[in-house]
């Protein structure tokens, strides 16, 4: 199987909405995440969902851009995991730590990126030796040899 925009839609509900999501976000993130990841490291049974999670969390990131700009902000504007926040007496705060990968920069602005790193280091990063397999035999994956 391979992710596509309606496959995308019906596993993970939250992006049906075209005007936030439209097709041609969805289409462009579907085709860097199926070319982001290395499909010979990935096991087959997980790797649609890989990259469905690419997908959603550079989706998110677009709808965040979108909504600063309509609403007169910067879209593009880095920032962190909000940790906490305060209106008039009440303050609220969040423990990010808990749920934020080490080292995981970038990919833990979203849950959907949380998830992917997580899924990445296991799978994505599985265990191989440099200099063993069908190097030299015409191997379709030469950078693993």
């Amino acid at each position: 199987m391979s992710v596509t925009v309606i496959s995308f839609r019906g596993d993970l509900p939250e992006f049906k909405d075209p005007s936030v999501y439209p097709d041609s976000m969805v289409n462009r993130y579907i085709t860097l995440g199926v070319n982001f990841q290395n499909q010979y490291r990935w096991d087959p049974s997980i790797i649609d969902y890989g990259t469905e999670l690419f997908v959603a969390h550079n989706c998110v990131l677009d709808a965040r851009n979108q909504a600063a700009a309509t609403a007169g902000g910067i879209p593009g504007t880095v920032q962190g995991v909000q940790t906490s926040k305060g209106v008039d007496k009440v303050n609220v705060s969040y423990d990010v730590e808990k749920v934020t990968l080490e080292n995981g920069s970038f990919w833990n602005m979203t849950t959907y990126g949380v998830r992917f790193l997580q899924l990445s280091r296991m799978y994505g990063s599985g265990g191989y030796q440099v200099g063993t397999g069908p190097c030299g035999t015409g191997s379709p994956i030469p950078w693993v040899c």
